[in-house]
C-alpha cells in the first residue's frame, strides 16, 4: 500500500506502517486554521489574490466551498469593499533549493459577514493562527517548521486506496509552516541521513502563532498545550510513491 497512518520516524524521507504511540481516539489532531484580514480582488481572468500589508497573496477554495467564494465576490460587488476578513487554511509550497524562497498561499474557508457563525472566527483574531503538528526542520527550508499531516479517517484511507497516484500525492501532502520560535520548549527535530544511531522524533506541538506578512513566516505566541510525544494518526504518502512526482 502506497500510504502509512503513519509513524514516529516521518519525515520526508522515512515512513512506517504504524505509528509506535498513535492516538486512537482523541480531541489532539493536526491542524493549521486562521483569520487573515486584506484586500481582496477578483480578476477577470479568476486569478484570487489577497494583499495584506504590501504584500499579496494567492487564494483558493475547494469546489465544496464554491457557494462560500461566490457569497465573497457578490458581497465585494454589491458593497465595493475589497477589504474583507477570511477564515483560512494555510498553505506552504517548498522549493528544492533552500535558497529559492517558499510561496504561502490561502484556502479560504469563509469570510467574515458580521454576524461571526462560525466559531473560529468568533475566537481567533486577526492573523491569529492555531497550529498543531510535527515540529522540526526539513531539507529545503532554513527555518524549522510545523508540519501538517492529514488527519486519519478509515474514510479518507477508502479514498486514498481507490485514487490514482497522482491523487494520492496531492491529497496527503504535508504542510510545513515556517516558524519562528525563540526559546521553545523543545529543540525543532533535525534528521540527519548519515547518523547511524537512534536520533530520536519531532515532537508534536500545539501553539497559537501570528502570521507576519513583512517576512513572510509565522511566529509563535503562546502555547495551546505542552509539547507531547503522542501523536494523532494521519496519512503520510510513502517515499517510493512520492519520488516518482
Amino acid at each position: 500500500m502506497a500510504l502509512a497512518d503513519a509513524d514516529h520516524k516521518h519525515s520526508n524521507q522515512h515512513t512506517a506502517e504504524k505509528p509506535k504511540d498513535a492516538v486512537e481516539h482523541s480531541e489532539v489532531i493536526f491542524q493549521a486554521i486562521g483569520v487573515i484580514v486584506g484586500e481582496v480582488n477578483i480578476s477577470s481572468s479568476g486569478e484570487k489574490t489577497i494583499t495584506i500589508n504590501g504584500s499579496t497573496y494567492q487564494f483558493f477554495y475547494i469546489p465544496r466551498k464554491v457557494r462560500e467564494f461566490e457569497l465573497l465576490a457578490k458581497e465585494i460587488e454589491t458593497t465595493g469593499n475589497h477589504t474583507q476578513r477570511l477564515l483560512v487554511y494555510p498553505r506552504v509550497m517548498h522549493f528544492p533549493r533552500k535558497e529559492q524562497p517558499y510561496q504561502i498561499s490561502f484556502q479560504l474557508l469563509a469570510f467574515d459577514r458580521g454576524q461571526e457563525r462560525d466559531v473560529y472566527l468568533r475566537k481567533l483574531k486577526d492573523f491569529e493562527f492555531h497550529l498543531s503538528g510535527l515540529w522540526q526542520f526539513i531539507p529545503v527550508c532554513r527555518f524549522p517548521c510545523i508540519s501538517i499531516f492529514r488527519n486519519f479517517s478509515f474514510e479518507r484511507l477508502e479514498y486514498i486506496k481507490q485514487a490514482e497516484p497522482m491523487t494520492k500525492v496531492q491529497y496527503m501532502k504535508a504542510s510545513h509552516l515556517p516558524i519562528l520560535w525563540k526559546d521553545a520548549l523543545v529543540e525543532p527535530f533535525k534528521f540527519n541521513p548519515k547518523a547511524e544511531q537512534d536520533q530520536g522524533y519531532p515532537m508534536f506541538v500545539s501553539i497559537k502563532a501570528k502570521f507576519i506578512p513583512q517576512k513572510n513566516v509565522f511566529s509563535f505566541d503562546a502555547l495551546l498545550s505542552l509539547p507531547q510525544e503522542t501523536l494523532p494518526r494521519f496519512l503520510k504518502v510513502s517515499k517510493r510513491l512520492f519520488e516518482k512526482f
